[in-house]
């Protein structure tokens, strides 16, 4: 019954939303003759690859900085309103994919704050209004990726936003202690409740298939970015779909792994930088997939920090040890001050980070011929 009320209420809300598209649509095209910014079109292409809160952060601070960014999102999410609408209409999950859009929008406040607006009561109660419209899209098309693209279009985002891949996906961990785990919501909670970290992360299914584009996208990079983000459930998702390691191997471009400021609880419990990088190198089975850790190396404040402590986390940074044993890889080693605190809320500093980025794409030295 639940899930006819659901539907029934997306129907209800799909007239809306096509007016809604239809409005930002003319208002775009008749603005689209201004230029929107004077960045050179030589902008370095950034090709980021992640998904969750991390790495719609980082991509709000890197479109003042280039043109050129793709993302490529995870689409193993099975969680809140993303998890209802992909059981109930069939869908990959919007989520990861709608914060991201909005990162890279050139919309109006006002229209960001309605895509960002969650419904409190009802049988929409927990939905996005965003994903909603993506959802809408997605039947008006009978095409995710259409739908995604469509979208953009219609927020003139800064960039693109790909799916890793169009198949039903779904993560599974294998615990130390030899359980399986199916479904990203859960492997937390089941890590926490069972007191035995992540050994390894699968996809279900195993062999799923790329989109061309983030191939196409990660061959064509300047650079490539991996986070910021959970490790397991939003980096890892990527790097294991078929094909997209080989791709990041074989690109010239300078391969960066941007490190969380702090652990996850239930995901990356007492992970330092280096413990990281081998979980990346052990699920891909790559030692020379990353040239460049980028990491905090401010303490942060107590006071502010107390609360994510008695969540269990704890900061993520390096030691001389590390350094050195990233050196002995041939991971270079990029620290700074990479923290942001608004509102007691502890962030990466997008527009610092990018710099950096940017910096080190331009002066990077390859030749994409070989």
């Amino acid at each position: 019954m639940t899930n006819i009320l659901i539907i029934i209420g997306l129907m209800g809300w799909v007239a809306l939303l096509i007016s809604i598209y239809l409005y930002v649509k003319i208002k775009k095209e008749k603005n689209e003759s201004k230029p929107i910014s004077t960045r050179s079109i030589n902008d370095p292409k950034v090709v980021v690859i992640g998904g969750g809160t991390g790495q719609s952060i980082f991509l709000r601070g890197l479109k003042h900085f280039t043109h050129n960014i793709t993302a490529v999102v995870t689409v193993a999410d099975d969680g809140g309103g993303s998890g209802v609408l992909r059981e109930d209409l069939g869908m990959l999950p919007p989520g990861d994919i709608r914060n991201c859009l909005l990162a890279l929008a050139n919309i109006e406040p006002t229209m960001s704050e309605v895509m960002k607006y969650r419904f409190t009561e009802g049988a929409l109660k927990g939905q996005s209004f965003g994903n909603l419209f993506l959802a809408a899209m997605n039947g008006l098309y009978g095409s995710f990726e259409t739908a995604v693209y469509k979208m953009g279009e219609v927020f003139a985002i800064t960039g693109r936003v790909l799916p890793v891949s169009l198949e039903d996906i779904n993560l599974v961990a294998k615990l130390k202690n030899g359980k399986m785990v199916k479904g990203e919501s859960s492997i937390p909670d089941q890590v926490k409740s069972q007191h035995s970290p992540i050994d390894r992360i699968y996809l279900d299914p195993k062999n799923a298939k790329p989109l061309d584009e983030v191939l196409n996208s990660i061959l064509d990079a300047d650079i490539i970015i991996m986070g910021p983000g959970s490790l397991y459930t939003s980096i890892m998702p990527n790097l294991l779909v078929k094909g997209v390691v080989e791709a990041i191997k074989k690109s010239n471009a300078p391969k960066v792994y941007i490190s969380n400021v702090m652990t996850q609880p239930g995901e990356t419990d007492q992970y330092n930088v280096l413990d990281h990088i081998n979980a990346i190198i052990k699920h891909t089975g790559k030692k020379d997939i990353i040239d460049y850790i980028i990491a905090n190396n401010e303490m942060l404040p107590e006071e502010i920090f107390s609360p994510y402590k008695k969540d269990g986390a704890e900061q993520v940074l390096l030691d001389e040890e590390q350094r050195n044993k990233l050196d002995d890889m041939g991971i270079k080693t990029i620290e700074d001050n990479l923290v942001e605190i608004k509102n007691n809320y502890i962030r990466h500093d997008a527009k610092h980070i990018s710099s950096i980025i940017v910096n080190l794409a331009l002066s990077h030295n390859y030749d994409k011929s070989k």
